[in-house]
């Protein structure tokens, strides 16, 4: 069975391949893109409602997986949480979210507080649905640094670590991120699936 990923975020597609080590189609490459309203209360939610609505349209003969993440800020009250990737707005770009965020971190005057990334990724198949989780804990600074990565990661510093995210090497961030570990726990049912 074909693994389709319903995203075309090029960096989250370039991320599945790595940490899958599996020949992974994004959903674009199959169908016409089409506008999917993510209104879920949660991670969890919203990464089933991208994978649903893209299985529906594919058919039985596909695995389809999702993923919806973004990170979480306790000192501003949780956000941006489910909104991380509209936070500056609804078609902000990268960079205008990660400076939003910088300049509310700015604006309760710390230079460094706790915060944690999310990542849940749903697996839809004709055998059903399943989620996992992973989450990745540390902190986020008031200034970017680094160049790797995408969206927050030049701000964002793991636990036992003293470089963002934007300045690990790739090989270092996908064995402590929120997405590897949720990537990890999500093989054995793709590999399950793909056996039956």
């Amino acid at each position: 069975m074909q693994i389709v990923l319903a995203s075309g975020n090029s960096g989250k597609i370039k991320e599945f391949r790595h940490l899958l080590s599996e020949e992974i189609t994004p959903y674009s490459d199959l169908i016409e893109p089409f506008e999917i309203v993510e209104d879920g209360d949660s991670f969890a939610a919203n990464a089933l409602i991208k994978a649903r609505a893209i299985y529906e349209k594919l058919g039985k003969e596909y695995i389809v997986i999702s993923d919806d993440s973004g990170i979480t800020v306790p000192i501003l009250g949780d956000k941006p949480g489910i909104f991380s990737a509209r936070y500056a707005g609804e078609n902000a770009t990268d960079k205008e979210n990660l400076y939003k965020l910088i300049g509310d971190i700015k604006v309760k005057g710390v230079k460094k507080t706790p915060a944690f990334y999310t990542a849940a990724i749903a697996i839809v198949s004709q055998a059903g649905e399943y989620v996992v989780h992973g989450w990745m804990y540390g902190d986020v600074i008031d200034e970017a640094r680094g160049d790797k990565g995408f969206g927050y990661d030049p701000i964002f510093i793991a636990e036992d670590y003293d470089r963002t995210l934007g300045e690990l090497d790739n090989s270092i961030k996908s064995k402590i991120s929120h997405r590897g570990k949720a990537l990890a726990l999500a093989k054995p049912i793709i590999n399950m699936l793909q056996n039956r």
